[in-house]
């Protein structure tokens, strides 16, 4: 009798061993996914952040590219800034400052000011060159990304929206 009793005692501890090593193998399972999930998303949002800036300028760009002249790149108080001028009454400028890309949409002839306007995304810095029809945008995100834009700007070769 005593020796079944023992038995049984080895059985439930057996049982609670083979249960305990399944509970730590699918524990570990859950936190290698987790920190898998963590790092794919940190990955995907710098991804993000990245191509969405350059994609907002490549846009505004665009936009702008309608004729002669309407696309410059000017001094406002120390920050570079990209003028964007449709030729009518109002002009958008796009500037890096205090460690944000920033939209200024403001009349024509109203001396801009650096930290007027919204701020759009974060960044480091965003350095603008305009050299014939090719403007080229080089954009330092946090964290030490780093991304060029070059566009070729339709509007010397006749181009008509």
């Amino acid at each position: 009798m005593r020796k079944r009793t023992i038995q049984h005692q080895i059985d439930g501890l057996a049982a609670l061993l083979l249960f305990g090593v399944f509970a730590v193998c699918v524990l570990a399972v859950l936190l290698t996914g987790a920190d898998a999930y963590r790092r794919l998303t940190v990955r995907d949002q710098a991804a993000f952040d990245r191509r969405s800036c350059t994609q907002y300028i490549a846009t505004k760009v665009r936009q702008a590219d309608a004729g002669d002249g309407n696309i410059a790149v000017e001094d406002i108080g120390g920050a570079q800034a990209l003028v964007l001028d449709a030729g009518q009454e109002y002009v958008t400028y796009l500037y890096s400052y205090d460690g944000w890309l920033w939209e200024l949409y403001t009349w024509a002839g109203e001396p801009p000011v650096p930290g007027d306007g919204r701020q759009l995304l974060e960044t480091e810095r965003v350095s603008w060159s305009l050299e014939e029809l090719l403007l080229t945008a080089e954009i330092a995100l946090p964290g030490g990304a780093e991304d060029t834009l070059l566009l070729n700007l339709r509007s010397g070769e006749g181009w008509a929206a």
